[in-house]
């Protein structure tokens, strides 16, 4: 059996470059795309791809729903079925098209990598994921009684993450010059810090409670005074690392350099969740924690809109459909007081069909 074909790897190659380069997908989407197609050559023997026909899609439907997760053991879920079939049928998709390809492999055949109906709706379903209340995590931060250095700057992580929503990978490379306190705004600049999508835009300080904002601020005092912290400095700089009396390395204050990835900050939420008595939540959900408090707030289209844009999404319906769910029971209580909630007002109202037409129009 062979382990590999040459013209297989040249195009996929090819194919690679076509999605880094044209459709700006980011390594990770990469190598997803890499591994849905080393499953499928697997599956085929590593045949040419010139050979592909429907029969093998269908095959490869039915074989991919009998494989097992190697972590765990478990059968695949539907979520990885379904992001491996259209990774897939992507693929030959743009194979159907390239020269050498078009005469032999029939556009329509890749469609056949698919799921059925049910299992695709059931892979399409948001399921909500557990994320802590806003007085919980203010008295997450509350009960972090820094000792050191390192605990100082580790419950100044939690407070700046609950106060400004921003994301673990772009809290690593904040640097001073972008936190603007005065004002009260973190400016999220896509050239130097590290936003989802590449995308810059300002976060002002959200309304979370005045201890945390004063805990964001002392720390950037405690930076540039008992430190000498400049503008282009990190805001939360990695722990100096020095040999211990027992021989093993451990933290000895702070260093200059910031952290190379976002798992120390993980690692902070998930220790002062732990010791508060609280089940870990990562810093991600506190965006759902934010967007739940500003459904409760915002009482107009305009308010959505600038909390919306305060979390870095440019369309209220993106913070909806994928931040702050509710539960059965909230959804119950909701309903059974619209009966006797106070009716809206004309101009409350108002707003809400002007925001209504606006995302209508794209606006």
């Amino acid at each position: 059996m062979q382990k590999h074909c040459p013209d297989n790897e040249r195009i996929k190659r090819e194919y690679r470059k076509f999605l880094k380069h044209a459709h700006g997908r980011s390594e990770a989407s990469l190598d997803m795309t890499a591994k849905a197609i080393d499953r499928f050559e697997q599956y085929a023997h590593h045949r040419n791809f010139k050979e592909f026909c429907r029969q093998q899609a269908i095959g490869f439907c039915e074989h991919l729903a009998d494989q097992k997760n190697e972590r765990n053991g478990n059968a695949l879920s539907r979520g990885t079925q379904h992001a491996t079939l259209a990774a897939l049928r992507s693929f030959f998709h743009w194979l159907a098209r390239e020269s050498g390809y078009k005469s032999r492999i029939a556009y329509h055949d890749a469609d056949y990598f698919s799921l059925s109906e049910r299992d695709g709706r059931i892979a399409r379903t948001r399921l909500a994921k557990a994320y802590p209340s806003l007085e919980q995590v203010q008295d997450v931060i509350r009960s972090m009684l820094p000792a050191n250095a390192v605990q100082l700057r580790d419950r100044a992580v939690v407070a700046f993450i609950l106060l400004t929503g921003a994301r673990d990978g772009a809290t690593r490379t904040i640097r001073l010059k972008h936190l603007d306190v005065g004002r009260g705004v973190l400016h999220q600049d896509a050239r130097e810090v590290a936003t989802k999508l590449g995308k810059s835009f300002d976060s002002y300080f959200l309304p979370v409670g005045e201890d945390v904002r004063k805990i964001v601020e002392d720390w950037v005092i405690y930076l540039e005074r008992e430190h000498g912290f400049g503008p282009d400095d990190v805001l939360f700089p990695a722990a100096r690392q020095e040999l211990g009396p027992d021989g093993l390395l451990c933290a000895a204050g702070l260093s200059r350099e910031g952290w190379a990835t976002a798992a120390p900050i993980r690692q902070i939420f998930k220790t002062a969740f732990t010791a508060a008595g609280l089940p870990y939540h990562s810093p991600h959900r506190i965006r759902d924690t934010l967007a739940t408090l500003g459904n409760e707030l915002c009482r107009n289209g305009k308010a959505m809109k600038a909390w919306t844009l305060n979390l870095g999404h440019a369309h209220p319906l993106t913070m909806f459909a994928n931040y702050g769910p509710i539960d059965s029971a909230e959804q119950g209580e909701i309903m059974r007081k619209m009966g006797i909630a106070t009716p809206p007002t004309d101009a409350a109202l108002d707003q809400v069909q002007e925001l209504l037409d606006k995302l209508r129009l794209g606006g």
